[in-house]
């Protein structure tokens, strides 16, 4: 059973709680007998988003069986002064909106019981009623049980989704408590931008560190024997897993990385070429130089085939300027050009950094979550969220989406339809 199958499952159950009849509550959950009496009620008091209301719990005792048993509600969660909408209102809030835990509990505090900032909103209204004091630290609290849930569901989450056997991988550094560093890794599918569950490990230097990753992923429903390419920035751990163990999977080098790397040699080439001429003659001369090499290294990395590639390569070589230039690039042009292949259709050229930009919104680098368990919860609950939901269906002016207005379940394939990740995490 993947994770939409579950989110419809627990929908399902919520709407047969809704639409409970009084008969059916009369029948006995541990005997199934019908031979039953009411046996009191009590109230609570929820919060819900429109405020604090009373609600009356009828309870009953069975005959046969001498149990007592009360009704539930759709709307409450067992066990909380809030309702079930005030839970996926913060773990939604914290997650959609990029918004810190202490915000997200004021703002909603401020909603359900009209205070604080409710009243920059409307002035003219004054503080009626019984204030509502939602803290931060309970939202921790629920992320984390969100996170707890998330990590029960690993096994078979994404079972049955299609892939397309190129992946790209990246990894993204937290500082926690006692200063120490972790790195949250994470897999995503080249054509769908499905994330697979990410781990948090101690570096991405050991090849272990990976295998776990993988080994995660294929957990969760990710056939390993059907992976061709893999894109990364060169991480030794991961080179050195795929060569001993993922041994039929192609590592294409990240060009982004590779030009960030060779940015130290161009400025070297340039301050070389300018050393001893005047500031006003050497600033032309220098961005004349740095062009011209910019476009040796550009016709190589972006060559249409491999052996227009290491064609391309002699003039950069012949360059009086581009020898340690070329001397980099062919030490990584195998790897950089392996997205040529026809068995690597499809694999990027860029690891997939891109998936971190909205990760840091909310974690801002894991100072939110300072042990490594509570931060690799967080973590999959955030890869839920981002394979359920949809990307901005229109373009900006600097920005294009691959998938607009489709979610990366849907481009696998598997919509999720009335299903969200709120469902999906049992919420």
């Amino acid at each position: 059973m993947n994770i939409i199958e579950r989110g419809k499952q627990f929908l399902q159950s919520l709407a047969e709680l809704v639409n409970r009849t009084t008969w059916e509550w009369r029948r006995c959950p541990r005997c199934g007998d019908s031979l039953t009496c009411k046996w009191g009620s009590y109230e609570r008091q929820p919060w819900f988003l429109n405020g604090r209301q009373r609600v009356r719990v009828q309870r009953h005792r069975c005959h046969g069986c001498k149990a007592t048993y009360s009704e539930s509600s759709a709307l409450l969660v067992r066990g909380s002064w809030y309702a079930r909408e005030v839970h996926r209102s913060a773990i939604d809030h914290w997650q959609h909106l990029g918004s810190s835990l202490r915000r997200t509990a004021e703002v909603l505090r401020s909603w359900m019981g009209q205070q604080e900032r409710w009243l920059l909103w409307r002035p003219w209204d004054k503080v009626q009623g019984e204030r509502c004091y939602l803290s931060a630290s309970t939202v921790q609290r629920w992320l984390d049980g969100a996170g707890k849930k998330a990590q029960l569901e690993i096994a078979g989450q994404l079972e049955g989704v299609a892939t397309c056997g190129q992946v790209g991988t990246d990894g993204l550094w937290a500082r926690l408590k006692g200063n120490s560093k972790k790195v949250v890794l994470a897999l995503v599918d080249s054509a769908s931008g499905l994330i697979w569950p990410p781990v948090v490990v101690d570096g991405e230097e050991e090849a272990k560190s990976w295998g776990a990753l993988f080994q995660r992923a294929r957990q969760a429903g990710l056939d390993l024997d059907e992976l061709r390419g893999v894109t990364s920035d060169g991480a030794k751990g991961l080179i050195g897993y795929l060569n001993h163990v993922l041994v039929w999977v192609n590592h294409q080098r990240c060009v982004f990385h590779l030009w960030r790397n060779l940015s130290g040699e161009l400025a070297s080439a340039v301050k070389k070429a300018t050393e001893g001429l005047g500031r006003e003659v050497a600033k032309p001369v220098g961005q004349a130089l740095r062009q011209e090499l910019v476009a040796l290294v550009a016709g190589v990395l972006n060559a249409p085939s491999e052996a227009a590639a290491w064609a391309a390569l002699t003039p950069l070589a012949a360059h009086q300027q581009g020898q340690k230039l070329a001397k980099v690039v062919e030490e990584h042009l195998e790897a950089a050009l392996m997205y040529r292949h026809p068995f690597n259709q499809g694999l990027l050229r860029v690891s997939p950094e891109w998936c971190w930009r909205d990760f840091r919104l909310r974690l801002s680098h894991g100072r939110n979550h300072r042990a490594s368990e509570r931060l690799e919860r967080a973590a999959l609950v955030w890869a839920i969220y981002h394979n359920f939901t949809p990307a901005q269906w229109r373009c900006e002016r600097k920005r294009k989406y691959r998938r607009p207005g489709l979610s990366p379940l849907e481009m696998a394939g598997v919509s999720p339809g009335p299903v969200s990740y709120l469902d999906a995490l049992s919420i």
